[in-house]
């Protein structure tokens, strides 16, 4: 099915256009329900099978299964086209892009400033994590600039090919955390008077604007380190309608002052981090809450007792320039979270469920993955 418009930014494709997106959205469906289950029989039926036979147990780590998966061919060419079909995304969408360049900026000079803000910082330092990878494969990153004047190239770019990467199972605005988190926030602590909400790394605020709907009084404030993803942003925000205050800032520092926030929140964020800017980020954020507020951070985590369930995060760590991803299923977050000031009692892990496919309950425990679809660690200011 061709990716359709659902506001007046979104880039458009003319036949050629769209015909090459399809065939890599299609390719890309082939290899994730189609190959994607044969790598994890190759798991169950023969990898694991012999580790234990030379071992005398099973895999034990993401990175020991790693290296056990890494000589089979069936693997290997799982990866190579997995890989593939990642960089088909940008060689499809990003010269479609560039040819409407001109006009989509245009058309954001019009959205600009009708409703909310944009304010950039041009002296911002790109921290190191984003600048050393082009994250996701992405040529140049999402923080290059393409043209001197303006340019909202890398946020276009995303808005589509995020469309193509989740094929609709993010909702028809990509905006399912952030419904997802509003909505469980609003159920599960009615008694939080959220009045100012902070979202850390927005990229173009496909979460952000969730916020708007579910809170329509609230005061919506984004971050982002990319200045064309924060212009493509507030252009796209305008043209929805909704109301939001784009500031280019890294959430290890922000400019905001203490106390200033009932809701701070992270959607798939914090694995394009590091080690050392995590517990930053936990601690500016425990700066920004009031007393009895909250901060949420939602994220693709898996952890548990199955490897192969961390076996993508450790591929897209070392093949698809997630160099976090990986990490980030070994790290204590309730114990950064406390090392940030949070009480312990506070600290809540768990899965909580999609607003696109709820499964009857607010909530899931951590040691009851199945029962939630997204994982997210809460602490109470």
């Amino acid at each position: 099915m061709p990716v359709h418009a659902t506001h007046d930014m979104f880039p458009g494709a003319h036949h050629d256009e769209q015909a090459r997106q399809d065939f890599v959205r299609m390719f890309k469906l082939k290899v994730q329900s189609e190959i994607g289950p044969g790598n994890r029989l190759l798991y169950e039926k023969k990898v694991k099978p012999a580790f234990e036979r030379a071992n005398d147990r099973a895999p034990k780590s993401r990175s020991e299964l790693r290296r056990a998966m890494g000589g089979e061919p069936y693997n290997k060419m799982w990866g190579a086209l997995l890989r593939t079909s990642q960089e088909l995304l940008y060689e499809s969408v990003g010269p479609s892009v560039e040819r409407q360049l001109p006009e989509l900026q245009n058309r954001a000079a019009g959205f600009a400033g009708r409703r909310g803000t944009l304010e950039l910082d041009p002296a911002l330092k790109i921290p190191s994590y984003h600048a050393a990878v082009n994250i996701h494969c992405k040529p140049g990153g999402y923080h290059s600039e393409l043209h001197a004047d303006n340019d909202i190239f890398a946020g276009a770019e995303y808005d589509r090919t995020v469309h193509m990467y989740l094929m609709g199972a993010m909702g028809p605005n990509n905006d399912d955390f952030g419904r997802s988190a509003a909505r469980w926030l609003n159920r599960a602590h009615p008694e939080i008077r959220v009045r100012r909400v902070l979202d850390m790394g927005c990229t173009i605020g496909h979460s952000t604007l969730a916020w708007c709907d579910e809170f329509p009084d609230a005061e919506i404030h984004a971050i982002d380190v990319a200045a064309p993803c924060l212009r493509y942003a507030h252009a796209r925000a305008e043209a929805m309608g909704k109301t939001v205050h784009f500031h280019q800032m890294n959430a290890e520092h922000t400019s905001f002052e203490a106390g200033s926030f009932d809701v701070v929140v992270s959607h798939i964020m914090m694995h394009e981090t590091s080690t050392k800017a995590l517990p930053r980020i936990y601690k500016e954020c425990r700066r920004l809450l009031r007393p009895g507020g909250i901060t949420m951070h939602l994220d693709a985590r898996f952890v548990g007792e199955n490897i192969y369930d961390q076996y993508q995060q450790e591929w897209d760590s070392h093949y698809n320039n997630e160099p976090f991803f990986g990490t980030l299923c070994d790290t204590d977050l309730v114990g950064a979270a406390r090392a940030a000031g949070f009480a312990a009692s506070d600290i809540d892990e768990r899965f909580i469920p999609s607003h696109y496919k709820p499964r009857g309950g607010l909530e899931a425990p951590i040691n009851d993955a199945k029962k939630g679809d997204y994982f997210m660690l809460s602490a109470l200011r």
